[in-house]
This record gives C-alpha cells, structure tokens and sequence, in this order.
C-alpha cells in the first residue's frame, strides 16, 4: 500500500477519535439519538481504521513453512472484518436506538450543542472525505470511479473513502434531523434521522463486504494484466500455444501466477529451461506484483 494511503487511515483515526468523544459528549447534554447514533458511527471508525492498520502491519510477515505466499490476504480478511463491524455495531446499534426513540420519543435538550458540535465535525470530517478522495483519485489511475473500486485490489484505499462519505452523508441527517423536530415540535423525527443513520451505514457495509468478499477467497489479476502475461508467455517461438493463464492476488501487491504452455517437439530440456527462465523474467518485469510464477508445460487442450 503506497504510504500517502497509510497517511489517510492516520489522519481519519486521529479525527474520528475526537470527534466521536465531542458527539458523545453532546449526545450526554441534549440526549440526542441522532448525536448519540453519530457517535458510535464515529467510535465504530476509529476502531475499524486501527484494524485496517492491524492488518497492513501484518501482510508485512514474511512467508513461512505454514504460509508460503506471505501474509497478504491479512488485508483482506481485517477489510471484510471491518464491514462486518460497520454492519452489526454502527448500523445495528443505531437502528435500535431510532425505533427506540421513535416510539418513546424524548424532547432535545439545548439543541445548540448539538448544532455546534454537527457543524465542527461536518468540517473535520469534510476535510478528512477530501484527503482521502484526493488519495483515492490518484490511485485509480486511468480507470474510472466505480472501476476503481469493482477492479482495485487494495481495499484499504476506497473502505476510508466509503466510511467519509458515510460519515459526512450522516452528518447532514442528524443536523436536519435534530433541526426539524426542533421546528416542528415532533420529537420522533431525531429517531427517526438515528434509523435514516443506520440505513446509511448498513449500505456502506453491504457494498464493502461485496467488494472484499471475492479478494478473501481468491480473486484473479484484473483482464488487461492477464492478457498481457498470456501475450508475453505466447512470444517465444519455442511456444506453440498457451492453454490457459490462472493468476490470483495473494495480497494488494502479491499476483500468483500458473501459466500452461504448449512447447514445439524435439526442443531439448535446456531449451525448455531457458525459455521458462526467460517466460518468468520478462513476466515479472513487466508487471512487477507478479512475485511467483509456476509454467507447466503440457499438450494444447482441446477447449484452447
């Protein structure tokens, strides 16, 4: 993971720790739910930045007998884990909280705090939604918004951006949500912006668990990076075909590679080597997150 990417996790953690102690503070003064579910939104974030963190650190492990490829797919797993969190803690608890306050509904206290409080965090967490925009911009490259985040293959980098967006999306529900039962006098309508904060964050963590899912249990290297290997593997003119190319990335830098290829008759087994040898460098060089590559040789297959 580039370390500008790093620096967004540090920088949303930092910020969402105070801001989740300023809005519980709040919600302690008015007895908001809306506060209070933006809240745990915050506190929920803080902790799910540490994991992504935990996670980073350790894909670092080098491989062992037990895990040959490395420890890659930590990012993946601590990615899924922290959609679940999203799910079950942010979105759950402030669920429970809105229909709660919708059928006991109770009058908001010095509602000004909590105006204040909406409004410094509407700012802290624009600015953190921004820096991570900006990062998220310039690693998607060429390919296009939702392409990035369908075909990228670190999670870390648009799981910051979807808990900013969120964030900021249930910034604006609490604030209108407090402000319209203040003018209308219906005190439901804070549990109401609480529910309106649950839903928000329940979509946030059933799109990101979809995103992670298929990079936990295995997903290939994207089209043009294994075509590209098919093109390179086909160049040798000791090769008469390739039957097929199966890649899997073992983490966000980690593409494993099985390459089957088809070689003329009568070529001597140094032939055969040299050109494996050569097949497994101009791989490699051309795409470096290739880190192991295995070339079978065998007969063209009749569905190639």
């Amino acid at each position: 993971m580039a370390s500008g990417s790093k620096t967004v996790i540090y920088a949303a953690l930092i910020g969402n720790a105070l801001i989740a102690v300023t809005k519980f503070a709040a919600s302690a003064l008015t007895g908001s739910s809306a506060m209070l579910a933006e809240g745990i939104h915050s506190l929920v974030d803080t902790g799910n930045q540490g994991l992504l963190l935990y996670g980073l650190h350790k894909a670092k492990k080098p491989a062992d007998d037990k895990f040959p490829f490395g420890h890659g797919k930590e990012v993946y797993f601590w990615s899924f884990v922290v959609a679940i969190l999203i799910f079950a803690l942010g979105s759950g608890i402030s669920l429970y909280e809105g229909v709660l306050h919708i059928f006991h509904p109770e009058p908001v206290e010095n509602p000004m705090i909590n105006y204040i409080v909406l409004s410094l965090a509407l700012i802290f967490e624009g600015g953190a939604w921004f820096f991570a925009f900006k990062a998220f911009s310039q690693a998607k490259g060429k390919w296009s918004y939702m392409q990035a985040v369908q075909r990228g293959k670190d999670p870390t980098i648009f799981m910051v951006l979807f808990e900013d967006t969120a964030a900021v999306l249930g910034l604006v529900v609490a604030f209108f949500g407090i402000w319209l039962g203040q003018v209308t006098g219906l005190t439901y309508l804070d549990g109401v912006a609480t529910v309106i904060i649950g839903l928000i964050l329940g979509g946030t963590a059933v799109w990101l668990a979809y995103e992670t899912k298929g990079l936990l249990i295995g997903e290939s290297a994207n089209r043009e990076v294994v075509q590209s290997i098919r093109q390179l593997a086909g160049a040798y003119t000791e090769i008469t075909h390739v039957n097929e190319v199966l890649t899997m990335h073992m983490g966000p830098e980690f593409i494993l590679v099985n390459v089957s290829v088809a070689f003329h008759d009568g070529l001597s087994s140094e032939q055969v080597e040299s050109t494996i040898e050569m097949i497994d460098w101009k791989i490699k060089d051309a795409h470096p997150r290739v880190k192991r590559i295995f070339i079978e040789a065998e007969k063209r297959t009749r569905k190639s």
